[in-house]
């Protein structure tokens, strides 16, 4: 485990180094981004730890290994929901205390340079209404309700109880337990922006490349010849002494700052023509082909899967009152049948799973990194290489702490009887033994063990219907973004790189990345 930390400590502070600003760049930010992305990909590595303890404690013929008897299944079971409870309170404390403290801090420090005294109680003022939020949300989680009234056909219903009284069994602490499921919520609907968007933009980019860089300054040459022309006709207006109309003065503002801009592209353009890493991304151009159509296709396999489970509540679940949970697999998907293949091969299952994680929070980043960070139509910053302000640097390990809280339940949807047992078998009679399955959940309570992450994710009946609507919503996004990007064409060599509102100061850094 501490290879596996000191591996994802390593590569947060690398992501974040390449992304943030080099002369905007300060020590508080920084540390809290690494530790606010560290946190999200460490808590994404609890699932598949859960998957295999549960599974660990059980024989392949069914029975439960000489060790794993009752008081020490308890302990491992509670070992792991502490664990849990640990990381997502380590989650609340960055999302509603630490990092809108440090956003606030440096808001303050940019539009006043006075004392600092002035800026922390201003950041704290601030971050005050985070914390009632985070207060409100845990005290209504203490005390609401999971009781709802029963339906005339409440056998599904009375087996989605047996599920909350045997997470009650476990020390569930429901008032931390609503606030991270609200969180999840948000989280879900940064999945359904950026995920979801991420998982067809990247492999498409990947296999369509981008375009050449000579190709580009030979075209950004013209449009400087034909930009300087139109200000040579302007500026001839006035050469017997006549002043410009506004018109005029107008149009030669904006070609002035059009020149400006182009002749930056200029530069950039030819770092990168000269540079090493351009020739080296042309050599294993095939390479990334091949990761484009393998990650393309592992994206439709994620959306069908996802498509049939859903279906699948749709036509068999209990109904919205019980948060369209369903204890039974009707419809199989493609990823529910692989799972168990694999299973007979360890640790196979274990690295499919570890990477379907990883590969979420991968076309998360590049969903992100693809739009900027938008408040519904008003885009608040843009997330570029070695040009990143810290507070989009905050925003973005912020958005990704949310999404991977929803990315647990994502995995639920796409292999639900995997992440509910593992591996487990049970014994029926004359020695046979069979995958658990949660159609036989009443059976199945004294036979195997259900993974902290399903009880987790089942506490409120409510956020699982809110899921199931947005894993649609989901698909329907993923499928729009893939219609984009096919319809899209190779991006530019130096996408995102050089806008209008840039400064000169910031082609001091080109030496850092070409």
């Amino acid at each position: 485990f501490s290879c596996v930390f000191q591996a994802i400590l390593i590569f947060c502070w690398v992501y974040v180094r390449k992304y943030q600003s080099r002369r905007e760049s300060e020590v508080i930010s920084t540390i809290t981004a690494i530790f606010a992305l560290a946190v999200a990909l460490i808590s994404s590595a609890l699932l598949p730890v859960d998957i295999f303890l549960v599974s660990y404690m059980k024989n392949q013929n069914g029975t439960f290994k000489d060790w794993a008897d009752a008081n020490v299944s308890r302990q491992i079971e509670d070992t792991v929901l502490y664990g849990y409870y640990t990381l997502y309170s380590i989650i609340l404390f960055c999302v509603f205390l630490w990092i809108p403290f440090v956003y606030f801090y440096y808001e303050e420090k940019e539009e006043d340079d006075g004392n600092t005294c002035s800026q922390v109680k201003t950041a704290l003022r601030y971050t005050l209404g985070f914390i009632t939020i985070c207060a409100v949300l845990l005290l209504i989680g203490a005390f609401v309700p999971l009781d709802i009234p029963n339906k005339k056909n409440s056998t599904e219903w009375e087996k989605v109880k047996l599920l909350f009284e045997e997470f009650g069994s476990s020390h569930g602490l429901t008032a931390l337990s609503f606030s991270i499921s609200s969180l999840t919520v948000i989280g879900m609907l940064a999945a359904i922006t950026y995920t979801a968007y991420g998982m067809s933009a990247l492999p498409l980019n990947l296999i369509k490349g981008t375009t050449s860089a000579a190709y580009e300054r030979l075209e950004n040459t013209e449009d400087i010849e034909e930009v300087e022309q139109h200000l040579l006709r302007i500026k001839s207006k006035c050469r017997d002494g006549r002043p410009l109309s506004s018109r005029d003065r107008r149009a030669l503002q904006q070609l002035e700052e059009r020149l400006r801009t182009l002749r930056r592209r200029e530069r950039h353009l030819e770092s990168i023509e000269k540079s090493w890493w351009t020739k080296f991304c042309e050599a294993i151009r095939p390479l990334k082909i091949v990761w484009g159509v393998f990650f393309i296709i592992v994206a439709l396999l994620f959306t069908v899967s996802l498509f049939l489970s859903n279906l699948d509540k749709a036509l068999h679940s209990a109904g919205f009152d019980s948060g369209f949970i369903i204890l039974g697999t009707n419809l199989t998907n493609p990823l529910n049948m692989l799972l168990p293949v694999l299973q007979t091969v360890f640790p196979l299952d274990y690295i499919l799973i570890t990477t379907i994680v990883m590969y979420f929070i991968f076309t998360s980043m590049a969903g992100i990194r693809n739009m900027g960070i938008w408040f519904f139509w008003i885009r608040l910053y843009k997330i570029r290489r070695g040009k990143t302000r810290p507070q989009a640097l905050l925003f973005l390990c912020m958005i990704l702490l949310l999404i991977v809280l929803h990315t647990s339940y994502m995995i639920y949807s796409l292999a639900p009887q995997y992440v509910m047992y593992g591996s487990q078998k049970y014994l029926v009679q004359l020695f046979l033994f069979v995958l658990c399955k949660s159609i036989l959940f009443v059976f199945l309570l004294d036979q195997c063990i259900v993974t902290r992450t399903y009880l987790f994710l089942h506490k409120f009946w409510f956020f699982s219907a809110a899921y199931y609507f947005g894993n649609w919503a989901f698909i329907a996004v993923f499928l729009i973004g893939l219609i984009v990007s096919c319809c899209k064409g190779k991006k530019s060599v130096i996408e995102g790189e050089v806008d209008d509102d840039d400064s000169d100061m910031s082609d001091d850094e080109l030496s850092a990345y070409y």
